[in-house]
């Protein structure tokens, strides 16, 4: 049996918090408004839209802070490293034949950034899904598994009826993922590969520890 696992990108693949302050930072200056690239970064995981009225943006105002936000989101890139773990992650699906999607809140030619700057193999990206609408991709790409770092991916996990891994690396601490419906959590990316083995090949893992 061929498994595909999912991942969502911001602070479960990719540390954005740097780059995401910078760009959040020049907008608000740009638009004369008092919002701080740090706070906005400490909220990673919902839509950019959301995030920007929860902080106080003019509701009027947001289609064209998202559109120059988006302008200047590619000179970020660069900037923005892998998380702890998540290229040993993502070999270890890799090496077992399974599948790799990103199922991510991000506009989706955002992430392919992302992902072409760390020369990452990926068979399917899907953008601008968040929670529970992430379940329809999950569903249709017959994920086995969906590993994220905020309550939000764990709804569209249980929305999916997919296990449900949760790292608490974002916004998210343990406690509110396994709240949220988490079956598992993991420190970070770093604990994937070992999991993931025992989660395939429990018999080897067995017999190996005796």
């Amino acid at each position: 049996m061929t498994w595909t696992v999912g991942f969502d990108l911001d602070m479960t693949l990719i540390d954005s918090r740097p780059g995401v302050s910078r760009a959040i930072d020049q907008l608000a200056a740009e638009f004369d408004l008092p919002i701080r690239g740090s706070d906005f970064a400490e909220r990673l995981g919902p839509p950019l839209a959301t995030i920007l009225v929860e902080l106080g943006a003019p509701e009027e105002l947001v289609p064209a802070l998202v559109t120059r936000y988006r302008e200047l989101y590619p000179t970020i890139v660069s900037s923005v490293p892998a998380m702890p773990g998540a290229d040993a992650s993502l070999a270890a699906v890799d090496a077992r034949g399974g599948r790799v999607l990103v199922v991510t809140g991000k506009h989706g030619p955002l992430a392919q950034l992302h992902i072409d700057e760390l020369g990452w193999r990926i068979d399917h990206l899907a953008g601008d899904l968040w929670s529970a609408s992430k379940a329809s991709v999950l569903r249709d790409e017959r994920a086995n598994v969906y590993v994220g770092d905020h309550v939000g991916d764990m709804r569209g996990a249980r929305a999916a009826g997919v296990l449900a891994v949760g790292v608490p690396t974002g916004p998210c601490d343990a406690d509110e993922l396994r709240a949220a419906g988490a079956d598992v959590i993991l420190r970070d990316l770093t604990e994937f590969p070992d999991w993931l083995a025992a989660e395939l090949d429990p018999t080897d893992t067995v017999a190996n520890a005796g």
